[in-house]
């Protein structure tokens, strides 16, 4: 008859010692913050990457996001553009019929000219534009030949404006306009879409409340 080896007995747990450290919970991926959500929605329908001069002497893009405007905004630009030329020589013509006299050919001319050209440049300058979310502010930038960079401290900013014609409304496009302290360092950034232009709003009214009360 074979004998079972002998079970040894439990051995009793230690207490838990008063001063031991707790033991630690799980860790969690660190929340998104105000200004790193819906970025999704800032880069609908936009163009894929914001143009450089090609000049030596530009101003550096630096490192960050650049968000761009919405496709549609060129569009509504050469409608809006197309549609002076058609209303200037209508007129200068209706009055060259009317009147025969070609005086008014001067102002038209000058508009025509002056149109026919922004209609032209419009795409590359509307690739020029972009903005930027940092930690403390936003950067806005445009321009080819004359170049323009703001950066606006979240504190800073007072009001945010979302506003849009009837052709924006179209398109669905709107512009939002950031007013400060001081005039000078205002922005106003067209042709964002309808959800961006709304998503941005919401997110510097929230970054800036954080900044003004301190948190």
């Amino acid at each position: 008859m074979t004998i079972p080896p002998e079970t040894p007995p439990p051995v009793p747990s230690e207490p838990e010692h008063p001063l031991a450290a707790p033991a630690l919970p799980e860790q969690h991926e660190a929340p998104v913050t105000a200004t790193e959500a819906g970025t999704d929605v800032l880069d609908e329908r936009t163009y894929p990457r914001i143009l450089e001069p090609r000049a030596a002497g530009r101003l550096p893009l630096g490192d960050g996001t650049w968000h761009q405007l919405a496709r549609a905004y060129v569009r509504v630009q050469l409608i809006s553009q197309a549609a002076v030329i058609v209303v200037v020589a209508a007129v200068a013509i209706g009055i060259q019929v009317f009147t025969q006299v070609p005086w008014q050919w001067i102002p038209a001319g000058v508009i025509l000219i002056v149109t026919t050209i922004g209609l032209i440049i419009t795409p590359r300058q509307a690739r020029s534009v972009g903005y930027q979310l940092r930690r403390d502010d936003l950067v806005f930038r445009r321009g080819i030949l004359w170049q323009r960079v703001v950066a606006v401290p979240y504190g800073r900013m007072q009001l945010v404006d979302i506003t849009h014609g009837p052709l924006d409304r179209g398109f669905g496009i709107a512009q939002l306009k950031l007013v400060t302290a001081a005039a000078s360092t205002g922005v106003t950034i067209p042709g964002l879409t309808q959800e961006a232009a709304e998503q941005l709003r919401d997110t510097l009214i929230a970054v800036a409340e954080t900044r003004r009360t301190g948190l």
